[in-house]
């Protein structure tokens, strides 16, 4: 629970450096990961024993006749003068986007990660709204249009559910084997966090962003098959604190 306390004091969490090369959105990583935050692999045994580990929501499961890992992911952040960068890179047995229920917004039933941001973080916590975001995509080669979804908040509005506009994101797709795939997204900035707050302001080194990431998994179960990462949901007191930095280097590995 340190850590957690950590959190909910103020310190900054990680650093999300600027991207100064260009990033072709195909659902390849590789030209900017190494350039980007992520701090390793993410699985349910990481997961357990993280502050924001909740066995109500985290309960990832082996279904029915399903084998190999349930799920594991990497996750990378970047950002430069217009967009955030959002990318993983997931190991899952089993590729499910089929939602009995299904309307637009319930994307947390279907496989999918979102990223929430604050931008800016505030000092005073508080529940979902004015400079929320939740920028969200299931995890569907055919991508509807429900596929790139926004959750956001607005001056004096909650929970507002709208596809993001086409012209503010781009991504992109690529299966493996199995359930496996790897996502790459670039959003643009002023046409998300600036309509969700007149608070928000072109990005500049030093700025603090709250971010949680949510990775849903319910391989045909109920709700519930959730990574939550950074943060214990809507509440967004509860993200951590993410303080946007310049370039970075890959890690370098000096010879024996």
């Amino acid at each position: 629970m340190k850590i957690l306390v950590l959190l909910l004091a103020g310190a900054v969490w990680g650093q999300i450096p600027r991207l100064e090369r260009t990033v072709t959105v195909d659902g390849s990583l590789a030209e900017w990961k190494d350039y980007a935050f992520s701090d390793g692999l993410w699985d349910l045994q990481r997961l357990r024993h993280s502050p924001w580990y909740d066995t109500s929501r985290n309960r990832l499961t082996v279904h029915g006749t399903e084998t190999g890992i349930d799920l594991s992911a990497r996750y990378f952040i970047g950002w430069d003068d217009k967009y955030l960068y959002l990318g993983a890179e997931v190991q899952d047995n089993v590729n499910d986007v089929t939602d009995p229920a299904h309307e637009p917004k319930r994307w947390y039933f279907k496989d999918a990660i979102c990223w929430f941001i604050e931008a800016p973080r505030l000092a005073a916590g508080k529940n979902f709204g004015e400079g929320d975001n939740a920028f969200c995509f299931v995890i569907d080669v055919k991508r509807p249009d429900y596929g790139a979804w926004w959750r956001h908040g607005a001056p004096g509005k909650t929970y507002i559910e709208e596809p993001l506009p086409k012209d503010a994101v781009t991504y992109a797709i690529r299966r493996g084997q199995r359930g496996d795939f790897v996502l790459e997204a670039r959003v643009a900035m002023a046409a998300t966090l600036g309509v969700s707050t007149p608070a928000w302001r072109a990005p500049r080194i030093g700025d603090v962003y709250g971010m949680e990431i949510v990775h849903t998994d319910p391989d045909g179960g109920d709700y519930g098959g959730h990574f939550l990462i950074y943060g214990r949901g809507d509440d967004d007191a509860t993200w951590g604190r993410f303080e946007l930095a310049g370039p970075q280097g890959p890690v370098e590995r000096k010879p024996k």
